[in-house]
């Protein structure tokens, strides 16, 4: 009979060996439960039912449309008029175009709920407009870079959408409503970082607008915001389920770029679906693998032994979590965040939920936030590897000024652990 142990063994062990080979990690999940499979003697047939079963989800159908809706409006003009709006607001401040680049991550965090897109459109515009009033260049893209990470907590997230399913099915309506506070919070705590940090450095304030352009510029960047407030409405009064509301969006978004903004012509449309395919290819790829691994986690009991591990080295609530956001921030240096979410979700809802009693709003947004720490970091933070791209530095110049913006990231994070009402409240408002 085969021994669970060296199944275990197998699966976690090939697994990291793959990913030390930098195999994808949809091939490393895949293969890792194929050999453990073979080992188990499950028909491989199994395996292959678990992939399919992994996405065949109603819920999952919200993240092709929300990937769309943000690849429209990424590529339709939104972040122009974003930038200007957040200009009007907080452009006047010490380190004016520092803060615009904070507030209008904020906007179109969400819409497109990706800290890479983020980064790419924004990033674009701002990174070299920060260079040219005399910002540095690390602190141009130190500030892109973390202020980004706002669009993976404020909805809409497939990122939420990933870990409802990892989790078992939590209310997708409740993780976005929890998301909000905190990525307000994450975006006014990197201002007033920042607020200083410009004192210091002596960055300028940027200049006034006429009532007549304020109207303008809030004219335009209304449309753009709609297609939050369309998602966000939509979910929390029950007009629609959060897959209606993201097939809302993308009509919207359609209509905003193609037919009211008018920057690209319509014959781009198919290649904005092509781009969109690709990037839904690779999540739904990675759910179908996380799920066959997923599985044989469960059969092995890995949660269960994860848990008891754990309450072995101490009892005590705040020394868990402690660890756990430890262990989170690690390993969200090595991996991406979608395949993580996947992996540690299963293993750590027993120990926080169903042990110390956590909310599963306020543990996913712990988790999220966690792992949206992980893109800022080295060796293999994806939002930092793009903003260094786009600022064209050096990362290592760039993480020397990230330490002060991730101890503010890291203080919010410590507030979402063990202050529940951040996360709680709104959605025990709306949602109740």
């Amino acid at each position: 009979m085969p021994d669970t142990g060296i199944a275990t063994f197998l699966l976690l062990g090939t697994f990291l060996v793959l990913i030390i080979l930098r195999v994808s990690i949809s091939f490393a999940l895949a293969l890792a439960a194929i050999v453990t499979g073979i080992y188990l003697k499950v028909p491989l047939m199994s395996v292959v039912q678990q992939m399919v079963h992994g996405i065949k989800s109603f819920s999952l159908l919200a993240i092709p449309f929300f990937i769309l809706a943000g690849e429209l409006m990424g590529q339709g003009g939104i972040s122009k008029r974003l930038i200007k709006f957040s200009n009007l607001i907080v452009g006047r401040l010490p380190g004016g175009l520092a803060q615009v680049n904070i507030l209008a991550s904020m906007f179109f965090g969400g819409i497109s709920g990706s800290a890479v897109a983020d980064i790419s459109s924004i990033g674009t515009i701002l990174i070299p407009m920060m260079k040219e009033n005399k910002y540095d260049e690390d602190f141009s893209v130190a500030i892109t870079v973390t202020s980004a990470c706002q669009g993976i907590i404020i909805p809409p997230s497939h990122n939420m959408i990933i870990f409802s399913l990892a989790a078992g099915g939590v209310s997708i309506g409740r993780l976005f409503l929890g998301g909000y506070l905190p990525g307000v919070i994450l975006g006014l705590a990197l201002m007033i970082i920042t607020h200083f940090i410009s004192i210091k450095r002596g960055y300028p304030r940027e200049r006034w607008y006429s009532f007549r352009e304020a109207l303008a510029i809030t004219g335009e960047a209304f449309m753009g915001l709609m297609t939050a407030v369309i998602i966000i409405v939509g979910v929390v009064s029950g007009v629609f389920t959060a897959t209606e509301s993201s097939a809302v969006a993308v009509v919207w978004a359609f209509v905003v770029t193609f037919f009211v903004y008018r920057e690209i012509p319509l014959r781009k449309f198919p290649r904005i679906l092509y781009s969109s395919l690709k990037t839904l290819a690779m999540v739904m790829a990675l759910i179908a693998s996380a799920s066959a691994f997923g599985w044989f986690m469960a059969y092995l009991r890995i949660p269960a032994k994860a848990t008891e591990l754990l309450l072995s080295i101490t009892t005590s609530k705040v020394l868990l979590l402690l660890l756990i956001n430890v262990l989170l921030l690690l390993l969200g240096m090595i991996m991406d965040m979608a395949p993580l979410i996947l992996i540690t979700t299963p293993i750590l809802y027993p120990v926080v939920v169903d042990t110390l009693g956590m909310s599963p709003i306020q543990f996913g947004v712990m988790l999220v936030l966690n792992l949206a720490i992980g893109l800022t970091t080295p060796p293999v933070g994806s939002a930092l590897f793009v903003g260094c791209a786009v600022g064209k530095i050096p990362i290592e110049k760039v993480v020397r000024t990230m330490f002060p913006l991730w101890l503010v990231m890291v203080t919010v994070l410590l507030l979402v652990t063990f202050f529940p009402p951040l996360t709680t409240t709104l959605p025990g408002i709306f949602m109740p």
